[in-house]
C-alpha cells in the first residue's frame, strides 16, 4: 500500500497532463483550421471597376457554374461593402490599398484642387492648381503604352520643394500594401487602366510594385470591343505573372501581392446600362460580365495548373459602382448651370469645379461658402442637389483646412449627373456616370475567396477599407505595419481576424 500511492498519483498526474496535451493541442489545431490565411502564400486581387454587389448576386443567379460562382463557394462574400467615402476610381483604388478612407490618405477625387501647389510649367510664383489623376497626364494620351509614361512637363509642381513636379505618389500621406508587402520581402505586381494610378500603388517611396503595368484606356477604340480586348490584355499579363513571368516573359517568380483592374464592364455600363431597375444585365452588358467570368475562369485554371490555388486567395471587388441602375432616374445636367451659381455670390469666385455624380466645389475665398451653399440650395431643384455638404457638415467628412478639401461637397439626386453641355452626342450617349456618395456609387462587390472558407455569406457592413490589413494578416504580415490602419483603426474584414 506504501508504494502503490505515490503510484497512482504519478499516474494521475500523467492522465492530467496528457490531458492537457490533448486539449491544447486540440485547441491550437482548432485555431489553424478555422484561420482562413494559414497556408496562403499569394493574394490575386482584381477590381471590376463599375460593378455593384448587385451585379453579382444577379450573375451568380442565372451562371451557377460560372468561375464567380466557383469562387464565391470557395470564400466568404460580403453583401454589404461599402467604399468609405466617394465612388471614384482614385479613392476607391486607394481604400483597398491602403486600408484608409480619403480624410487619410489625402486624396478625395480626381480631379481635385490642391491650394498648396503651383499650376504645371509655372516658376511657381502663384498656388492654386488642378490636379488630374487619368491619362491626361502621361506623354501620349491615345497611346496604349502612354508613350514612355508620365509626363514630368505635364504635372502641378511643389513650391515647398523647389518647385518639383508632383507624381501621384508624392501625394499620398499613408503607405500602401505594395510598400508593406514588399519592405517584407515580397514580390509585387499591379495591372491597371492608367500610369497615374499605378503610381499611386507603389506608395509614397516609390518604391512599392516590383511590376508595374498600365495600358492606357484612350488607347483602344472606345468601344465594347476595344475595352474588352485591352482588358484581355491585362489578362494575359497576370496570367504570365502567375506562372513567374514578368510581363516580358522572363523568369522573376510568381508575385505574392498582385493583380489587376478590369475596364469593360465600367465602360459598357455607360453606354449599354442595365435592363431594368433591378439591375438585369442588357444584353451588351452581359457579354461583358461574360467575358470577365471567362477570364476569371482562365487566370484560376493558371493558378491550378501551377499548383498554386489552393495557397492562394482570390479577392474581388470594385474601386466603385456607378449610377444610375435605373436608366429612367437619368437626369443630365449642365456643369455650367452649377459654376454659374457659385459666381452668382460673386464673380470669379469658383477656382474649381469637379461635377459628375458628385460636385467638389473650390472657392477663391472660402469665407463666402455660407453664401454659396445657400446660392446652390435655393437652385436645388433646378440643379438635381440632394444635398450640400459644407462648414461642419463637411468638417465630419474631411479634415478642416486641409489644402486638398473642397469648400463644400454636393451630393445630387439618384440619376442626376453633371456633363459639359447636354446636347451634344457624348452627353447624350452617357447612361451612368459614378463619383458619388449615394448606395449605386458606393456599394460594391466584395468576395474573398480563400481555402476552408465554404460559401459563408456575411451580410455586416464593411468598408473595402479592411480588405488591405486583411491581405496582410493572411500573409502573416503585421497589419499595423499600414499607416491607415493606425490612424483610423481599421480592422481586418470580420472573417478573417
Amino acid at each position: 500500500m506504501s508504494n502503490s500511492l505515490p503510484n497512482r498519483e504519478k499516474a494521475m498526474k500523467n492522465l492530467i497532463f496528457a490531458t492537457v496535451l490533448l486539449v491544447l493541442s486540440g485547441g491550437a489545431h482548432a485555431a489553424t483550421s478555422d484561420s482562413p490565411g494559414s497556408g496562403i502564400k499569394h493574394v490575386l486581387l482584381i477590381s471590376i471597376d463599375g460593378a455593384h454587389a448587385l451585379d453579382i448576386q444577379n450573375f451568380i443567379r442565372t451562371n451557377p457554374d460560372s468561375a464567380i460562382a466557383q469562387l464565391q463557394r470557395r470564400g466568404v462574400t460580403f453583401t454589404n461593402a461599402r467604399q468609405p467615402m466617394l465612388g471614384d476610381s482614385t479613392p476607391g483604388l486607394l481604400s483597398i490599398i491602403t486600408g484608409g478612407s480619403p480624410a487619410t490618405t489625402g486624396l478625395i477625387y480626381s480631379p481635385f484642387y490642391a491650394r498648396d501647389l503651383s499650376p504645371p510649367g509655372s516658376d511657381c510664383s502663384t498656388r492654386g492648381t488642378v490636379y488630374y489623376i487619368d491619362e491626361k497626364w502621361v506623354k501620349e494620351t491615345s497611346r496604349e503604352d502612354s508613350g514612355g509614361g508620365i509626363d514630368p512637363a505635364k504635372l502641378a509642381r511643389n513650391p515647398a520643394r523647389g518647385c518639383t513636379p508632383v507624381f501621384p505618389h508624392h501625394l499620398l500621406r499613408v503607405n500602401t500594401v505594395f510598400e508593406v508587402a514588399r519592405t517584407a520581402g515580397y514580390r509585387t505586381a499591379w495591372v491597371d487602366q492608367h500610369e497615374m494610378y499605378n503610381d499611386l500603388a507603389k506608395g509614397p517611396s516609390g518604391e512599392g510594385l516590383d511590376e508595374s503595368v498600365a495600358l492606357e484606356r484612350k488607347g483602344v477604340p472606345q468601344t465594347a470591343e476595344g475595352f474588352m480586348g485591352q482588358d484581355q490584355r491585362r489578362v494575359d499579363i497576370v496570367s504570365r505573372q502567375i506562372r513567374g513571368r514578368d510581363a516580358f516573359g522572363k523568369s522573376v517568380g510568381t508575385p505574392t501581392v498582385f493583380g489587376m483592374g478590369f475596364i469593360s464592364f465600367g465602360a459598357v455600363q455607360k453606354s449599354a446600362g442595365y435592363a431594368d431597375a433591378e439591375g438585369a444585365l442588357s444584353p451588351k452588358l452581359a457579354e461583358t460580365m461574360n467575358f470577365v467570368d471567362r477570364s476569371l475562369m482562365r487566370l484560376t485554371t493558371e493558378l491550378k495548373e501551377s499548383r498554386i490555388f489552393d495557397s492562394t486567395m482570390i479577392i474581388i471587388t470594385s474601386k466603385h459602382g456607378q449610377s444610375p441602375v435605373d436608366v429612367r432616374q437619368r437626369r443630365v445636367i449642365d456643369r455650367k448651370l452649377v459654376r454659374d451659381a457659385v459666381n452668382s455670390v460673386s464673380p470669379g469666385l469658383l477656382a474649381h469645379a469637379s461635377l459628375d455624380s458628385i460636385g467638389l466645389i473650390y472657392l477663391h475665398d472660402s469665407s463666402r461658402t455660407t453664401a454659396v451653399a445657400q446660392a446652390l440650395r435655393d437652385r436645388a431643384a433646378e440643379l438635381g442637389i440632394l444635398r450640400v455638404y459644407s462648414g461642419s457638415s463637411l468638417e465630419l467628412l474631411l479634415p478642416a483646412n486641409d489644402p486638398r478639401s473642397p469648400d463644400l461637397v454636393i451630393q445630387p439626386t439618384l440619376g442626376v449627373f453633371y456633363t459639359e453641355g447636354i446636347d451634344n452626342a457624348a452627353a447624350k450617349a452617357l447612361l451612368a456616370e459614378h463619383g458619388g456618395m449615394l448606395d449605386e456609387d458606393v456599394q460594391v462587390p466584395l468576395i474573398v475567396s480563400a481555402p476552408g472558407q465554404q460559401g459563408q455569406i456575411n451580410r455586416s457592413a464593411v468598408l473595402t477599407s479592411q480588405i488591405a490589413p486583411t491581405i496582410l494578416r493572411a500573409l502573416g504580415v503585421d497589419p499595423a505595419k499600414l499607416d491607415a490602419v493606425r490612424l483610423e483603426g481599421t480592422a481586418t474584414l470580420p472573417n478573417f481576424r
